[in-house]
Order: structure tokens, then C-alpha cells, then sequence
């Protein structure tokens, strides 16, 4: 067998004749090897599929397909050498499922000596993706996420050694989409090596073996998942602060989005908001929201903690985190933003010298923000401090009225108890008890 990549894209420069999609692109995948291929919409992960599977021509550059460049096999030639999951599953007639599965042979079949294998193919593919049930049903009467194990079926029966999918999972339930991915990962032990566009971060980190993330027209990082998948990567890429962390089943690295896009105005990205002493509420004044005159501590837990935790550093305070769960949520993040930390065991009582470390960064900070929500012995540290903002994940409490989202209120009484915690809200509220303190009510 050949030491050379399975699949070896070599600085690639394809597009649609506005410009290159892809600009130099290089990436390869070994044979038993499972690339997961990440990146933002329109970073160009179906343009890179379409180039190793022969459908688009690249201007500049070769992709090679077990020893061989696709652009110069006749498509029967290279249908044997790498088979496609698109994203569009529609089947333009009304097939059977079976036969549609069978079309998957065609690169196979001689004019004279047929193809004694087919029909083992086609059974072993209905058999690994639950689709012989279906077998004789029209294709279209099938829900989206049949349909899309119906074609995942016909790329098995057509028994490549490479194999691109394009969101393969897109259309899944919960139980089909690791199924999906398992199937996958193991064709890949069996010998093949698949490169799968997969928009979900941590079934990506959980199944391939590594992740190529692509961005801006270029492959950014490759690697396993764990050196790939980084707070400040996903940030740089996707354009929203993250957080990654172990998952405590898989061990795979999970990510967390600490705020939506299109509220990036308070991670600088955007504006800033302003308070309406008529209506109570924030408005947009079109400015960048700041904060690098003020330190800001936080105490807290979960995703609240770890998204205050980000706004703030991202708004530019300085900031201070504690007490926080050892190796939890809030201490990632606080990690990613190189944040000093003060963590404890969260099933163990705080001890002294993690109590004054945490009280020393309190007597420094401006404000002090309560996150989340906390035992009693972490609110009674926080108090005594004369500038208070709390954010918490709305549920249970007497200034809670919203259960269904997180809530933020200032000890100056100017935020309702129903404000939705954004990061504009909660760097607003931070900047008005900094403007007007007053003795805390807890």
C-alpha cells in the first residue's frame, strides 16, 4: 500500500467566477483517518468537497484521489475512487429507496461482465445505515432525515476508499446523528478515510479523528480536536466568545457560545447602550461599549459566570473572577481571557486562605458582579461591597419574574428584575453602579 494521503489537496484556488472561494488551500486525509471539517457558513467547506469529488474544476492547484488526479479520471474513473453525501438529498423521480441505493453501483457495472458484486453492496449498505426497512418505498415519501441515511446507503454501495459528506448529520435526530457518525468512524477503521463538513463543534470533536477549520478562503489549523478547538480559535473564527471544555462522559472538548452573534455589541463588535431614565431601559447610542476604566469582579457559577465573565474582559475591564468551581465553565473562560482566578472544589466549604485571596481582589475591584446562582457563604463575601450587579439564571428568587432566560439587576434599582441579561445589559449595568454606589440590600 502507498505511504501517500488518501486524499491530498494540494494549494488549491477554485471558486464560481466572482473571485476564489478557496485560495490556497492544502489538506490531506490519510487512509483510516477521520477528518471533520469545521468552519463558519460560506467559509467554502462545500466548494472544497465539490474539488475532490471532480464536480468543480480548480484554477490553480491539483487534488489527488489515491494516486491519482480527479480532474484527469473520466467520471466513471473517479466515482470508484471517492463517493459524495451531498447536503441536497432530493432525488429528482420517485425511485424506490432500493434503487436509488443501486445507483450507487454504477461506476462498477461492465458492459459485458455486469457486477457479481452489487448485490452484497447493496444489502451491507441498507443493512449499516437502517434504511432496508424502507426499501420499497418511493424516496420521496421518506421524512428529510430518511432520505439523507438513503444517500448516505448509496455511497456505501458505491465501495470507494474515500468518502466527503457534506452535513451529514443536517437533517438527523439526536439518536441518527451519532449513529451517522459512528457508521463513519468505523468504515475509517475498516480502511477509509472520510473528510465530513460537520456543523455541529462537538459531535466534530467527538468523532474525528481531526478537525481542518476553514475560514476567510484557507485552512486555519489541523490537528485533533483538543489543540484545534480553542476559546480564542472559535472566538477568531465564528466571531463570538466561546468557551471549551472537557466533556465529563466523552472527555471530547465541548463548546459553549457565550453570546448570540447578533448581540456581539457588547464584545466590542458593535454598540454600546445607554440607560432611559423615562422607560427604564437600555438604547442604543451607536458607540463601542468600553469599560477599561473600572475593575470588575466576579463571584459565580455556570454559564452565567463564564458569559460575564467574557463581556466584561471582551468590553474591556479588568477583570477578576472568585470564588468559582475549580476546572468548571466560569474558570475556562476566565482561563481564555487570562483572567485571575481564585477556584475551590464546589463540594467542599471554601477554606481561609481562598476566602482572603478572593476578598483581597473584592477591596480592589469596582464593582462586584454575583453570577449565577450561589450558596449563601459566596453571597455574604460579596455583600459588603458597596457596588453590586447580579446576574442570575432565572428560576427560583424573589426578584426573578423571567424563568426562561437569565435576569440582571443593579443595586442601583435603575434595571428591572426582568431584563434579559445580554452583554449589553449587563456591561450597562455594571457602568451605573460604578457611576452611583450604594449600600448593598442582600
Amino acid at each position: 500500500m502507498s505511504d501517500a494521503p488518501l486524499v491530498d489537496v494540494r494549494d488549491i484556488v477554485a471558486g464560481y467566477g466572482d473571485g476564489p472561494v478557496l485560495d490556497g488551500v492544502s489538506l490531506s486525509v490519510e487512509r483510516g483517518d477521520f477528518v471533520g471539517l469545521v468552519g463558519p457558513n460560506g467559509a467554502g467547506k462545500t466548494t472544497l468537497l465539490q474539488t475532490i469529488n471532480g464536480v468543480l474544476e480548480p484554477d490553480r492547484g491539483e487534488v489527488l484521489v489515491d494516486g491519482a488526479t480527479v480532474n484527469d479520471l473520466s467520471s466513471r474513473a473517479a466515482s470508484r475512487r471517492v463517493a459524495t453525501v451531498p447536503q441536497d438529498t432530493t432525488v429528482a423521480f420517485e425511485f424506490p429507496v432500493e434503487a436509488v441505493v443501486e445507483m450507487g453501483r454504477t461506476p462498477h457495472r461492465g458492459r459485458l461482465s455486469g457486477d457479481p458484486d452489487g448485490r452484497e453492496a447493496i444489502e451491507r449498505a441498507l443493512d449499516r445505515t437502517d434504511t432496508a426497512r424502507f426499501r420499497e418505498r418511493p424516496v420521496g415519501s421518506l421524512s428529510g432525515g430518511e432520505r439523507q441515511r438513503v444517500v448516505l446507503a448509496r455511497a456505501l454501495a458505491q465501495a470507494t476508499p474515500a468518502l466527503v459528506l457534506d452535513e451529514p448529520t443536517a437533517s438527523l435526530d439526536v439518536n441518527h446523528q451519532v449513529r451517522t457518525l459512528e457508521l463513519v468512524r468505523a468504515l475509517t477503521r475498516e480502511g477509509k478515510g472520510a473528510l465530513a463538513a460537520i456543523h455541529d463543534l462537538d459531535l466534530a470533536a467527538r468523532f474525528c479523528d481531526r478537525l481542518a477549520v476553514l475560514a476567510d478562503g484557507d485552512v486555519r489549523a489541523v490537528g485533533p480536536p483538543e489543540e484545534v478547538l480553542t476559546g480564542e480559535r472559535v472566538a477568531a473564527v465564528f466571531d463570538t466568545p466561546a468557551a471549551v471544555v472537557p466533556s465529563p462522559v466523552t472527555g471530547a472538548p465541548t463548546v459553549t457560545p457565550l453570546s448570540d452573534p447578533d448581540q456581539g455589541r457588547a464584545t466590542g463588535h458593535g454598540h454600546e447602550y445607554e440607560h432611559d431614565s423615562t422607560s427604564g431601559v437600555g438604547r442604543d447610542t451607536g458607540r463601542s461599549p468600553k469599560l477599561g476604566d473600572l475593575q470588575v469582579h466576579v463571584t459565580g457559577a455556570g454559564t452565567a459566570a463564564a458569559r460575564t465573565v467574557a463581556t466584561l474582559a471582551a468590553a474591556g475591564a479588568t477583570v477578576t473572577a472568585g470564588v468559582v468551581p475549580k476546572n468548571g465553565l466560569a474558570a475556562s473562560v476566565a482561563r481564555e481571557h487570562d483572567v485571575d482566578t481564585v477556584e475551590a472544589s464546589p463540594f467542599e466549604p471554601v477554606d481561609a486562605a481562598t476566602e482572603a485571596a478572593a476578598r483581597d481582589h473584592l477591596a480592589a475591584a469596582d464593582v462586584a458582579v454575583l453570577a449565577g446562582d450561589l450558596p449563601p457563604s459566596l453571597r455574604a463575601l460579596v455583600r459588603d461591597h458597596d457596588a453590586i450587579v447580579r446576574v442570575t439564571d432565572g428560576g427560583t428568587g424573589r426578584e426573578r419574574r423571567d424563568t426562561g432566560s437569565e435576569e440582571i439587576t443593579g443595586n442601583t434599582g435603575e434595571f428591572r428584575a426582568d431584563s434579559r441579561a445580554t452583554p449589553a445589559t449587563v456591561v450597562e449595568a455594571v457602568r451605573q453602579v460604578a457611576d452611583r454606589p450604594v449600600a448593598a440590600d442582600d
